[in-house]
Parts: structure tokens; sequence; C-alpha cells
């Protein structure tokens, strides 16, 4: 079943020139296409609405802080289970317990700061889309 999702290229993944690895990880990958893509330093307003599900947690305003700290990669992708692969490819959150071959088991250094977002769920992809692509 083809699918849209949303992959954001965090603020670290810029700063440190990952982003034409990872979009090549991603468009390698068979059946899955780059169909919006746009760089831009995201707002508070954007971000809170983005990450609403964890406010009141301790991570929330320093992740916040980290996500507007710079400019990031926005992306729509397509293709074939792309959610749920998506989120094999990107790896746990955690770099240490991430697998060697996914985004953050190569590349990932901290939790907070950690490369990439991907939709955990087609409600989740609805959701997320529409507040960066309206």
């Amino acid at each position: 079943m083809s699918q849209r999702t949303l992959v954001l290229l965090k603020p670290d993944a810029v700063a440190r020139g990952l982003v034409g690895e990872i979009i090549g990880r991603i468009e390698r990958k068979a059946g899955w296409a780059v169909t919006a893509l746009e760089l831009r330093t995201l707002d508070r307003v954007t971000l809170e609405t983005h990450y609403a599900e964890h406010v009141g947690r301790p991570f929330y305003e320093p992740l916040l802080d980290f996500m507007a700290s710079g400019p990031s990669v926005v992306m729509v992708v397509e293709g074939e289970r792309v959610i749920e692969g998506l989120r094999v490819l990107a790896g746990p959150t955690d770099p240490i317990v991430a697998s060697p071959g996914s985004i953050r088991g190569d590349y990932g250094t901290i939790v907070r700061e950690n490369l990439i977002h991907a939709s955990d769920s087609e409600e989740s992809a609805e959701r997320e889309l529409k507040i960066f692509f309206p």
C-alpha cells in the first residue's frame, strides 16, 4: 500500500553535512520517492504544534530550542510501507541501541539531537503533513 509521510532532517543533520547521505538512503529504497522538499528554519509555533504531545515532559523545552537552532530539511516521502520502513531506516532514538546500518546507528551521537524525524503512524503522518505542508 502506497503511503505518504513526513520526514524532518533536523538541525544536527544539516550542520554535520549529512543531508545528501540521508536523502540518498531514502531514495535508494526501491519504490520510495521524495515528492516535496524544503530547507527552512522552523518557528516556535510550528514546533509547539508538532510536539504538542510532549508538553510538560523534561525534554520538551530543550527539544524546541534545538529544533529552532538552525535549518531543517522538511520532506514528504511516498512509497510502499514508507511509514514503517522509514522508522526502521531511522533506527531508535538512542544511537547507542540503534543498529548499524540505520541512520541513527551510523551517525547518531546523543538522544536529543538524533538527526531525523519520521512519522510513526498513518494518523501521525496525516496530522504532521498538514502542519508542515498546509
